[in-house]
């Protein structure tokens, strides 16, 4: 029996930008499903969600895809609808979505950078926990991951991102408290420096060494000099997810090899 055998997850954002490594969103909805869930893999970018459908399936896995663009609110109430069409229920709801392009300090900030990244890191998630609160509170259960960064909590040059991922984590915090009468557990995960296709292809994209950028950012971590991967967030989402976590909830959790922990 896996640790989430009989569990129906949603996770959002399971596809990934191409890349040479696995992204944190299609890493964990494999860890879920090798556990038992049945996964609903969503995702604006669906063709991307059926590749790691794929994956999951290759594992031993199951799911479906559901493409939505989670800045609308129409999509969010239609992506929950579909997962009780389908399921019957939503025992986890996994968020892992976030953009940054085009983010810089507030002295040359645009509006329009700033509403995008808001919009898609934070406003997309609330309507997301919206239309899904109200299942999870019928059920008496439920466990809300959001991925915030541990940008939210340390020096950064870039100001919607970190700030729209501190709001994050104020609004996890606000879920667990609001819901814990209820059954429901809420809490997030705080990334540091991962060699992801997100984090990676865009400098490369631009001009970058790949291995110079690779090198840099390994140099930054405390814990063995190396970045993380998508598994190390995948697997503490798992552990959030399972009951072996059934006494937690509002918590901020940095999977960062010990970046955060410098701050002080």
């Amino acid at each position: 029996m896996g640790r989430l055998a009989g569990k129906i997850a949603v996770v959002v954002g399971a596809g990934q930008t191409p890349g040479e490594t696995i992204g944190n969103g299609r890493a964990t909805a494999i860890r879920f499903a090798e556990e038992g869930a049945q996964v609903l893999l969503v995702d604006r970018n669906a063709g991307s969600a059926e590749e790691t459908l794929e994956l999951l399936r290759e594992r031993g896995g199951d799911g479906s895809v559901h493409p939505a663009d989670i800045t609308r609110e129409a999509d969010c109430e239609a992506l929950i609808g579909k997962c009780l069409e389908r399921y019957g229920r939503i025992d986890v709801l996994h968020n892992n979505v976030g953009i940054g392009t085009g983010d810089r300090g507030a002295a040359s900030m645009t509006v329009e950078v700033w509403d995008r990244i808001f919009d898609t890191n934070l406003k997309g998630i609330m309507l997301v926990c919206r239309h899904a609160l109200p299942v999870m509170r019928r059920q008496g259960s439920g466990v809300i991951t959001n991925i915030s960064s541990v940008a939210a909590v340390c020096a950064v040059g870039i100001s919607a991102y970190k700030t729209s991922k501190a709001a994050l984590n104020a609004f996890t915090h606000h879920l667990a408290t609001a819901n814990a009468r209820h059954g429901i557990r809420a809490n997030v995960i705080m990334p540091g420096l991962m060699n992801t296709p997100m984090a990676i292809e865009g400098y490369v994209a631009a001009g970058r060494d790949r291995v110079e950028l690779i090198s840099s950012r390994d140099a930054q971590v405390p814990l063995g000099g190396k970045m993380g991967t998508a598994w190390d967030v995948a697997n503490a989402a798992l552990f959030l997810a399972s009951d072996e976590a059934r006494f937690i909830t509002g918590v901020c959790l940095p999977v960062d090899g010990g970046q955060s922990a410098r701050i002080g």
